[in-house]
């Protein structure tokens, strides 16, 4: 029987490479390796997003549409969207219940989700009550299923420290054993920078989209930051301190892609333009499947409709069970 997987994403958009690069690529392959339960967070996109709800649902098709076009499968993965769940809900206020104030308070992912909200909003945000409950909220995502694993980055596995920390708790107030205690499944994923080497994002307008048009794309490939201290064609470059455009080739390219590039720019044979050309050239043959795959999808809108319903309601059937399960250990009527 294969180890169970939970993750999810906010509802954001349409997602881009950065997205696909450091998640989506790596829960393709997990798919077929674990029991998986992929969901889309819109509750938790309400923690910032409350206020500004216009294109909440498009939102969640779009993150969906992203995942079934970059080779998620329905019919291996188990694909919801968190707000059909309900089941999620009682689950966090029973572990509500059990979690100190000061766990949360101190918890690295609620510091990360305020300090969105302070950039959006400037300094003198206040922190909604269901913000303050995001660092559980998560937590019952994953108990809800009870994970064996979490996906995540580096960067990421603090995040599921407060889970293991909760399920513990639980599992001692209640003298069981019901609860697993995720660990934290490594994503070794490349990472890629937005167009101005700073952190990729949407709000930073700084990304390539996986839904971009090959022209939309090859334009947004022009404007990556090159090596700097290079001021004519034929002047000797400089690789290594090419900030976005040669980091893209290492991602996209291939071995002898990139050498020849590194070569040829070390020499002065390639500029910079008829670089980032070639680029955007490579860049697009590679996402073509995929983008061609997404306009299927945003032409069968009731098919990913139906994807989004089934998986909620598979999703539910299994959640009922570990609800059960949860209420029978506390003793509620």
């Amino acid at each position: 029987m294969k180890d169970r997987i939970v993750t999810g994403m906010r509802s954001t958009g349409k997602l881009h490479f950065g997205h696909y690069l450091g998640v989506i690529q790596n829960l393709v392959k997990l798919q077929h390796e674990y029991e998986c339960f992929f969901f889309v967070a819109d509750w938790h996109a309400l923690t910032t997003k409350y206020d500004k709800t216009e294109t909440l649902r498009q939102d969640i098709k779009d993150v969906v549409i992203d995942w079934l076009a970059s080779g998620i499968d329905p019919n291996i993965a188990t694909i919801y969207v968190q707000s059909l769940v309900p089941e999620i809900a009682e689950l966090n206020v029973y572990l509500s219940m059990v979690t100190p104030q000061n766990w949360v308070e101190r918890d690295p992912c609620l510091k990360d989700m305020a300090k969105i909200l302070r950039t959006k909003e400037g300094a003198n945000s206040q922190i909604s009550y269901g913000l303050m409950g995001y660092p559980v909220l998560m937590s019952a995502d994953i108990m809800m299923f009870n994970a064996a694993a979490v996906p995540v980055g580096i960067d990421q596995v603090a995040h599921i420290e407060i889970t293991r920390d909760i399920a513990r708790r639980f599992n001692n107030i209640y003298k069981t054993d019901f609860f697993n205690e995720p660990k934290a499944l490594l994503n070794n994923c490349s990472l890629i920078c937005g167009l101005d080497g700073n952190k990729m994002g949407k709000s930073f307008q700084n990304d390539i989209k996986i839904s971009d048009t090959e022209e939309v794309t090859a334009k947004k490939i022009m404007t990556a930051i090159t090596d700097r201290s290079r001021m004519r064609k034929d002047d000797p470059g400089h690789p290594n301190e090419c900030e976005v455009a040669f980091k893209y080739w290492e991602i996209f390219g291939t071995q002898e892609q990139v050498q020849t590039v590194r070569c040829e720019c070390e020499k002065g044979l390639r500029g910079c333009a008829d670089c980032k050309r070639e680029l955007g050239r490579i860049i697009n043959e590679k996402f073509a499947p995929i983008r061609e795959k997404r306009r299927y999808y945003e032409a069968h809108p009731e098919e990913v409709d139906r994807i989004i319903r089934e998986g909620s309601q598979k999703a539910r059937v299994e959640a009922r069970k570990i609800l059960e399960e949860v209420r029978n250990i506390i003793g509620m009527y």
